[in-house]
Parts: structure tokens; sequence; C-alpha cells
């Protein structure tokens, strides 16, 4: 077995003393603090703001570059006609393994296109941001490249993206007013928030019988916007007139 012989090098007088080598230190030091400090300060006086200040990111004023396959929040992609070009097959829904995507499809005024979404929302408080739905989608019509990192909200209800802040990715809650040319259905034109529907559904599922008497108008467009995500088919049973009218929805996630 081979033995190799390491020969150290021997410090001088001057290095067993350390002064130089705290000196270079700190030269170091003094050299990045009196130049970020110039610099920071002629920044608050509007100069020199090509230079930066220091090597750290000051964040949120700067924002640091994203690799072109990072994930960030979604976004529905668009026609020319400035509609989804979502044409409603769930699969993104079905593929979603935290079941977060929630869809409603409805027959599109265009011969051509078979179906869009009535409405598409997206809890961001539940989705772990796999990009299956991005994979799956045989159209392009959703992607995760808006570079969008501030997800925080205040409430869980904050945290749920609708088809407005999906086609439009910088609009924040609350949303004033609904600007949307194609029929859909959001808490501005007709919809109910996703908070209302959780409760109604929970009510029809403890008294079926009562909810039915108490609810009896305007029930079908919750019945059917509960149907997703769903395995526990509920006979709801509407007396009205004399007449019967039977809605079934599927409630087992609420």
């Amino acid at each position: 077995m081979a033995v190799r012989v390491v020969r150290r090098h021997e410090l001088t007088f001057w290095e067993k003393l350390y002064i130089p080598q705290i000196l270079c230190g700190l030269k170091i030091t003094f050299t990045h603090f009196f130049r970020n400090l110039f610099l920071h300060t002629a920044h608050l006086l509007g100069r020199f703001k090509k230079f930066p200040a220091s090597a750290t990111i000051q964040f949120p004023e700067e924002l640091r570059p994203l690799m072109s396959r990072f994930r960030s929040r979604h976004r529905l992609t668009l026609r020319e006609d400035h509609t989804p070009r979502c044409v409603g097959c769930m699969l993104c829904e079905t593929v979603c393994p935290a079941k977060c995507i929630t869809i409603v499809p409805g027959e599109h005024p265009d011969p051509n296109v078979e179906k869009y979404p009535v409405r598409f929302d997206i809890d961001l408080g539940v989705c772990v941001y796999c990009g299956y739905c991005v994979e799956v989608c045989p159209e392009d019509a959703i992607r995760m490249d808006t570079g969008i990192l501030d997800v925080a909200a205040y409430s869980r209800e904050a945290m749920r993206l609708d088809i407005h802040e999906l086609m439009d990715p910088g609009l924040r809650k609350p949303i004033s007013h609904c600007n949307l040319k194609f029929p859909h259905k959001c808490e501005l034109s007709g919809g109910e928030p996703d908070h209302l529907l959780k409760q109604h559904v929970r009510a029809l599922r403890n008294d079926p019988v009562n909810f039915a008497a108490t609810h009896s108008t305007g029930i079908s467009h919750w019945v059917c916007s509960a149907a997703l995500q769903s395995k526990l088919q509920i006979v709801v049973e509407i007396v009205a007139g004399g007449s019967h009218k039977i809605q079934r929805a599927n409630c087992a996630s609420y």
C-alpha cells in the first residue's frame, strides 16, 4: 500500500500574526459596504438606478428571473374573439389529483365548437401545482406561465379563482363588474359563491324535503353546479303547484 506524504506550507512570521489576512478581509467588507451605501443613497435621489445597489434581490420591487419551465399561477388561453379555448372536455378536472378544478360545460353557439366552460374555477388553496391540467389539455387551453407568485389571501374564498381571474390574471378580488361577452356563470352574472353552494348542498343532504319546499325557485342552477366532483347521487323531489320535478345532484365532496 503506497503512502503519500503531503508537505504543508510553513507560515511566515506575518502570516502567523494573521494581521494581513484580517486587513484583507476588512478591505473587502468595507468596499462592499461603502459602495452599497452610496448606491442606495443615489437610488433614493433618483440617480444611478441602472446599477444594482446590492447583490441580493430587492423583493418585491425587484423580481427574480424565473425558468421557462417554472409553474406559476394558472391562466386560460383565449381565441381571437376573446373567448376561452377550453371546450369543456373535463380532462383537467378528471386528472387533477387535488380535485381543485370545477368546470360546468355548456353548448357553444358555434357549431364548429362542441362545448365551452360556463363556469371554470380553481381553488389555489388546494392546488399542488403539479401541472397535470396543462399536460392533459388537448386544446392548450390552460397554462401556468403567468409568473405570478403572490397567491396569498385573507380568506379561503379569495383563494378560489373564477373564470374572470383565469382569463385575466391581472385581476384581483373583489371584482366589481363582469365584462365577459359570452354566456357564463359567476358571482356577478347569476351564479352563487362556492361557499354558499356548499351550504345549500349540506342542507339538502340533511333535510331534502324541507330544503325543496323552501328553495323551489332557482334550484336548478346550483343543483347542476353541485353535480361536479361527486359520487353520491341524491334525488330531490320538488312539489310545486301539484307537479313533481326531479333534480339529481352528486354532492359527496361537499
